[in-house]
């Protein structure tokens, strides 16, 4: 009875660790964001400072965003807000779904074979500084319907990111480890499948993290060009009527849902990458 004792105190002091931390996050983030809500009141409201003295105030977009009558039609109330969510949330997804499947293999054959990144590397870097923007008018005439248009101007800007931090992550590899493989045999494909993509996981990952939320920034651009619904369309709609509230909504909305999609692949990290390294640890 006191060996169970002994040994699950470690536990509970190891969770009580993990809790005191994760408030402690907690807390700091929403000071944070707490301080940021000061600084639009204090320039807005109080000082009234020259560059901001046109915006809307702080109880003015708080106040709309949860009205259940909103003066400007937009509020958490209203299925309107829900819709342009959701065909955001559906856009991405799909995009960046495509661009992990294409651009993680493509940025791992570049960064392992220099044969396949001489022929292909110099395309993709003619294309990659090219601005999503730019293919408005292809993506229009190439694709039809209005969603097409909008999730491949989404996907441009993701894959060219999630290629060229795949392609780092495998160049990164220690080439000890490719030989010492080979010298055991190992074929191509399983030094590939065994040896580059698991080394290169943590550098795709934070690539990851750039590409979804440059698929988010593509995706306003692409929907307030050619959309119809989501954030883009909303904030763009805003400033078309002068409806500045629903500006700072459509705008708050974003960086929230983009920023629960970083979380999310942040867990996913955790359960791919940390305890992959968690095993390794145990059977060592």
């Amino acid at each position: 009875m006191t060996k169970a004792r002994i040994s699950a105190s470690p536990t509970r002091v190891h969770a009580e660790l993990i809790r005191s931390a994760f408030w402690s996050r907690a807390g700091l983030m929403l000071l944070g964001f707490g301080l940021a809500i000061l600084y639009w009141y204090l320039t807005v409201d109080i000082w009234q400072l020259p560059r901001f003295r046109n915006l809307p105030s702080v109880h003015v977009v708080f106040r709309e965003w949860f009205s259940p009558n909103p003066v400007y039609g937009l509020s958490i109330y209203t299925p309107q807000y829900y819709r342009d969510i959701g065909y955001s949330l559906l856009r991405v997804g799909i995009a960046f779904s495509l661009a992990t499947l294409l651009g993680v293999p493509l940025g791992l054959m570049l960064g392992w074979s220099q044969r396949f990144q001489d022929y292909v590397f110099p395309i993709f870097e003619v294309l990659r500084p090219i601005p999503p923007l730019a293919w408005v008018p292809f993506a229009i005439l190439m694709f039809s319907g209005t969603e097409t248009p909008v999730i491949f101007l989404t996907f441009l800007a993701s894959f060219f990111a999630t290629a060229l931090t795949s392609m780092l992550g495998a160049r990164s590899i220690d080439p000890s480890l490719v030989r010492a493989a080979r010298c055991l045999g190992a074929s191509e494909w399983t030094l590939f499948i065994h040896v580059i993509v698991p080394g290169a996981l943590p550098s795709i990952f934070g690539g990851l993290q750039t590409s979804i939320g440059v698929a988010w920034f593509s995706l306003v651009a692409a929907e307030m060009v050619s959309g119809q619904y989501g954030l883009g369309y909303l904030i763009n709609t805003g400033y078309s009527m002068a409806t500045y509230p629903t500006i700072f909504i459509g705008m708050i909305t974003l960086g929230l849902v983009g920023y629960a999609t970083s979380i999310l692949l942040r867990l996913l990290e955790r359960v791919l990458v940390r305890g992959r390294d968690g095993e390794k640890g145990g059977l060592s």
